[in-house]
């Protein structure tokens, strides 16, 4: 996988004026753009188109400063129909418009190269397990809410406590099958992982098709297919989101799986009565690589 995001790096070195096709760049490595995606954000800390945008201002920053070119034709040589889109896009990084930065020579905010490289860490094992799935569904009460990388989901945390508390009871009462208890999903998740897209996120449990859910409540259909399940317990929800950067850090790089569509679920087993420490259960869906 190391290999992999170097190639695509390479790729948008080579070529910072054109469109990157992400997909057919997967599909030349044997991976998916889902998983290539996912695994650049990740290890990146930001998505892949964002830092094309930031290449490609740091290059055009030193065609600016050398002068031979008007703001129109460095526009359009970086993909950019209008000088206004291009100043935007410039000031967007560099936090001064073009024409400033040409007068003054800046200042300027570099994007460097990046290389991925592996490290030797995981000095404490992976608590994981593999699951074969059949279909099933997750019923619960959905909201759409933004996207945090860390600490706390205030959209989350208010839609949970917005449900009367006899609600969870009736939920727990109808799941029957794994993922077991009641669970936190996140699902349509942006490929990027953009800090504060919008996801839908549904407090709920998991059903086989012996159960009719109530038609108040809302369904996401999940395929049948394979999960890693990772165990963790610690503070909450911290822990859970350390567990989740490990995964692309060490586990996805050591073994022969890949992520692929699905809903990202959380389950439950353990917590505080204020929810400051928990054990929970991460699933994500996977297939070999």
């Amino acid at each position: 996988m190391i290999t992999w995001l170097n190639r695509l790096v390479d790729l948008v070195e080579a070529d910072l004026t054109d469109d990157l096709d992400v997909a057919r760049l997967a599909a030349a490595l044997g991976t998916s753009e889902y998983h290539l995606r996912r695994m650049f954000s990740s290890l990146a800390g930001m998505p892949v188109s964002e830092y094309v945008r930031r290449r490609r201002m740091t290059t055009a920053a030193a065609d600016l400063v050398a002068g031979g070119d008007d703001l129109l034709a460095i526009a359009v040589r970086y993909g950019y129909g209008s000088a206004e889109a291009f100043g935007r896009a410039f000031a967007s990084v560099h936090g001064v418009s073009p024409g400033r930065a040409r007068q003054d020579g800046g200042p300027f905010r570099t994007q460097p190269v990046l290389r991925f490289r592996l490290t030797v860490e995981g000095a404490l094992p992976m608590d994981v397990r593999l699951a074969t799935r059949p279909a099933f569904r997750l019923v619960g009460h959905a909201a759409r809410v933004p996207l945090v990388h860390t600490g706390v989901n205030p959209a989350i945390q208010a839609h949970v406590a917005s449900l009367d508390p006899q609600q969870h009871q009736r939920l727990k009462e109808l799941g029957d099958t794994e993922p077991r208890g009641l669970l936190a999903v996140s699902a349509d998740l942006d490929p990027d992982r953009r800090e504060g897209t919008e996801l839908t996120y549904l407090h709920g449990v998991a059903v086989t098709d012996a159960v009719e859910p109530p038609a108040e409540l809302d369904v996401l259909p999940v395929e049948a297919g394979a999960w890693a399940v990772f165990r963790a317990e610690g503070p909450y929800p911290q822990t859970l989101q350390q567990v989740w950067a490990a995964t692309a850090t060490e586990w996805f790089p050591a073994n022969p799986w890949r992520l692929r569509p699905g809903p990202e679920v959380v389950a439950v087993l353990e917590r505080a009565d204020d929810f400051s420490t928990a054990t929970v259960e991460l699933w994500l869906p996977v297939e070999p690589a």
